[in-house]
C-alpha cells in the first residue's frame, strides 16, 4: 500500500469507502460460497444422496482449519490495519513476515495431528459405514494440503488489509473459477469421485498462493517480503494471536456444534438428516459469507480510522454495515421460505432428502435477518482490537445458548428440535449483542466531543 492509499482511509466519505472495500470482498465470499455449492451439487448429481451425508460429515475438520486460518489470518490482517492507521509501517511489514511463518508451522501441526486418527474422528462427527468412506477420501486430500490452504487465506486476507481489496478480490475469484473447473473435469470427465473435488481445491489454492507470493514480492509497496520480516517476534505473535482469538474460538465452536448437530442428526433422523443439514448449511453459509465479505470490507477502514482517533468515522461505518449485513440476511430469510424444495432439489434427486432438507429450511432460516446484525457488531469489537468482547459474542451463540439448546429440545421433538435450536440461539445473541454495541456507540461518541 502507498502512502497516498492509507490517506484515504482517513480522508475520502466512510460510505464510499466500505462499498469500495466491501464490494471486492463480498464478491469473493459469494465466488468462494458458489463453489461450496457447486460442489456439493455436483457431488450430489453425479455420487447421490449419501456422498452428501460424507461432504457434510467433513464440515467440523473444515471449520476446524478455518479456525487456525483466522486465528493468524484475521489477526494478521487487523494488526497491519492499526499499524498502517498509525503510520507505524516498518512493523505492518513485520506483521506480514510472522503471519506466514505462523501459518506454516500451525498448517503443518493440524495435518500431523489429525491424518493418523483420521477414521476414527469421521465417526466420532456422526459417521457411518456408508458416509465415511467418502469423507476420508475427502479429508485425506484437503489435509495434505493444509499448509498451502492456511498461506493462502492468510495472505489473501493481508492483501485486502494493506489497501488492496480489487486484487484480493480478484485473486479469489481466479481461484474458485479454476477451482469449479477443475471439480467438473475431475468429477464429470476423469470420474475421480469426491477425491476429485478435493484435488480440486487443492490444485486451485496452490495457483493462487503463487500469484500471491508474487505480488507480496513487488518491493514498490509498503507491505512486501524482504529477509529481515521473517522472525518470529513475540509481541507481534500475541497481539496477532489476542485479536485473532474471537474468530478462532467463533470457528473452533462451530466445529463443536456441527459435531453435536451431527451426532444429535444421527440419533434422530440417520444418515440422509445429516445430508440435509448439509444441503442447509452451505446455503446459510453463503449469505453468512456476504455478510462477513461487508465486515471484511469494513475491517481495515475501522481499525485504521481507530488507530488515527477519528471515531465518527468508526461509528458511520458500522452504522451503514449493520444495514447492509441485515439487508443481506432478510434477502436470505425470503427466498428459503418461498423455495425451500426448489433450492432443495438442486442438490439431489432423492426426495426423502428434499423433504427433510426443505423443512429444515423453513425453520433454520426464520430468524436469518437479525443474524446480520449479531454478525456486523461481534466483528466490530475484533477490528478495533477489544478481543474478549467479540469472542464472549461469538461463544454465546454458538456454546453458551446453543449447546444445551441442542441437548434438550431434541429429546422432546427430535430432528425438528435440532432445527429450532439454530434460531433460539440467535435470538438470544442478537439480544445480548445489542446491549454491548449500544454501549460501545455510547463511549466513542464521548470520545468524539
Amino acid at each position: 500500500m502507498s502512502e497516498d492509499r492509507t490517506l484515504l482511509l482517513e480522508r475520502e466519505k466512510p460510505g464510499k469507502l466500505l462499498l469500495k472495500y466491501a464490494f471486492p470482498a463480498i464478491i469473493a465470499m459469494i465466488a468462494s460460497s458458489l463453489y461450496n455449492i457447486a460442489d456439493s451439487i455436483f457431488i450430489g448429481q453425479k455420487l447421490g444422496a449419501l456422498a452428501i451425508s460424507g461432504l457434510a460429515l467433513t464440515f467440523p475438520l473444515m471449520n476446524l482449519s478455518a479456525a487456525f486460518g483466522s486465528l493468524v489470518g484475521v489477526g494478521g490482517a487487523t494488526m497491519i490495519s492499526i499499524r498502517l492507521g498509525e503510520k507505524d509501517f516498518d512493523s505492518a511489514r513485520m506483521v506480514l513476515g510472522n503471519v506466514v511463518i505462523l501459518n506454516i508451522i500451525i498448517g503443518l501441526i493440524l495435518t500431523l495431528v489429525t491424518l493418523p486418527f483420521l477414521t476414527e474422528v469421521l465417526y466420532l462427527f456422526g459417521g457411518s459405514s456408508q458416509t465415511v468412506g467418502f469423507a476420508r477420501d475427502f479429508m485425506l486430500i484437503i489435509l495434505s494440503g493444509n499448509v498451502l490452504t492456511c498461506l493462502y487465506l492468510g495472505l489473501n486476507a493481508l492483501l485486502r488489509a494493506s489497501g488492496y481489496p480489487k486484487l484480493a478480490m480478484f485473486v479469489t475469484i481466479f481461484s474458485v473459477i479454476l477451482n469449479i473447473i477443475l471439480l467438473a473435469l475431475f468429477v464429470f470427465v476423469f470420474n475421480w469421485g469426491i477425491a476429485g473435488a478435493a484435488w480440486a481445491t487443492i490444485i486451485s489454492q496452490f495457483v493462487a498462493l503463487a500469484w500471491l507470493i508474487l505480488i507480496f514480492c513487488r518491493t514498490n509497496k509498503i507491505i512486501h517480503f524482504s529477509k529481515d520480516i521473517f522472525r518470529l517476534k513475540r509481541k507481534i505473535v500475541l497481539d496477532i494471536f489476542s485479536i485473532g482469538l474471537s474468530p478462532f474460538l467463533m470457528n473452533l465452536a462451530a466445529t463443536l456444534v456441527v459435531i453435536l448437530i451431527n451426532f444429535s442428526l444421527q440419533k434422530y433422523g440417520g444418515d440422509l438428516a445429516i445430508g440435509a443439514y448439509g444441503i442447509i448449511n452451505r446455503v446459510g453459509f453463503m449469505f453468512v459469507m456476504v455478510v462477513l465479505g461487508i465486515t471484511q470490507g469494513m475491517q481495515p477502514i475501522v481499525g485504521y480510522n481507530y488507530g488515527a482517533k477519528l471515531y465518527p468515522r468508526v461509528l458511520e461505518v458500522l452504522k451503514k454495515g449493520i444495514v447492509l449485513g441485515v439487508i443481506t440476511m432478510t434477502i436470505a430469510f425470503v427466498l428459503v421460505e418461498l423455495f425451500p424444495f426448489a433450492i432443495s432439489r438442486a442438490f439431489t434427486k432423492d426426495e426423502t432428502l428434499i423433504d427433510i432438507a426443505s423443512k429444515g429450511f423453513s425453520i433454520v432460516f426464520i430468524l436469518f435477518p437479525i443474524i446480520g446484525f449479531q454478525i456486523v457488531s461481534s466483528n466490530f469489537f475484533q477490528s478495533i482490537g477489544k478481543a474478549k468482547k467479540a469472542i464472549f459474542l461469538s461463544l454465546t451463540r454458538q456454546v453458551i445458548v446453543l449447546i444445551p439448546l441442542l441437548i434438550i429440545l431434541p429429546q422432546f421433538w427430535g430432528v425438528k428440535g435440532v432445527w429450532l435450536t439454530m434460531p433460539a440461539s440467535d435470538l438470544v445473541a442478537t439480544i445480548i449483542t445489542a446491549v454491548l454495541i449500544s454501549k460501545e456507540v455510547k463511549e466513542l461518541k464521548s470520545k468524539s466531543v
